[in-house]
């Protein structure tokens, strides 16, 4: 059986979901193999998208350091094989560096309400990706939550000097999208980008044939040399002028060897 997504390759955000989602297909049915094809992000696998999603949105989550609520590990369970969140606290893969969210914002909470706002029956479908929505806190309805910013269609509106004001400064609540933002939290934990000599610059790649979920950081990263292989450069860009709060910002597409 084939699942097939609707996916941007030049949005990271979206990238970085397709390996969280084939991470999570791969603990919940085993031997899923997953590639990109066009515009579309395929996995062969012993079940169908609608199972898969009910089981993301549903499955165990944990806090696993309790006196942390920023920057606490996460532990994501049954009925997945366990899988600890923890790539932002990693200083010598770099994935410190991708770390995006910072003063007040929560791992754990904004976690917990991108996972229960995929409980939606919108996100059973192949645009689950481009689903978006104002996500509210499960434990308080009145209360909207704020995602990490890892979707880059937020990023180009983020900062005061592209729209006039800093919504972020503001306080401002807008549309986010849960599967993008959840997703790619899981798909970082074994996908990190390459580094590039720039300051705050990462290349990924997309790859055209069926890999398993072990075999993606070397693909994701460049190392692999593949059959049909895209290169994309991006920045994790500030968007506060406090220059604390990040954002992917949309990748340029460029050609292997530049």
């Amino acid at each position: 059986m084939s699942i097939r997504i609707n996916v941007d390759p030049t949005n990271p955000g979206q990238f970085f979901a397709c390996c969280g989602l084939l991470e999570l297909a791969d603990r919940l049915w085993d031997e899923a193999e997953g590639w990109f094809t066009g515009r579309e992000f395929c996995i062969a696998v012993k079940g169908s998208l609608s199972d898969l999603i009910r089981a993301i949105s549903t499955a165990e989550l944990a806090q696993l350091d309790p006196e942390d609520k920023t920057s606490s590990p996460i532990l994501i369970d049954k009925p997945f094989r366990a899988l600890r969140l923890d790539w932002w606290q990693d200083d010598r893969a770099g994935g410190r560096e991708l770390k995006i969210w910072a003063g007040s914002m929560e791992s754990y909470a904004i976690a917990r309400a991108m996972q229960h706002a995929m409980r939606c029956d919108s996100f059973l479908s192949p645009g689950l990706l481009d689903v978006g929505m104002i996500v509210r806190d499960p434990e308080d309805k009145e209360k909207k939550k704020e995602p990490y910013y890892f979707d880059s269609r937020r990023g180009a509106n983020a900062h005061s000097r592209d729209i006039g004001f800093s919504p972020n400064d503001l306080q401002m609540t807008t549309i986010a999208f849960p599967a993008v933002e959840l997703l790619c939290l899981i798909g970082l934990q074994r996908c990190l980008p390459a580094k590039t000599k720039r300051p705050r610059i990462f290349e990924y790649f997309t790859w055209a044939i069926p890999l398993a979920s072990a075999l993606l950081p070397p693909a994701v990263a460049g190392v692999l040399t593949l059959r049909g292989s895209c290169g994309y450069r991006f920045e994790n860009w500030y968007r506060t002028g406090q220059k604390k709060h990040k954002t992917f910002r949309s990748a340029i597409p460029f050609s292997i060897g530049e």
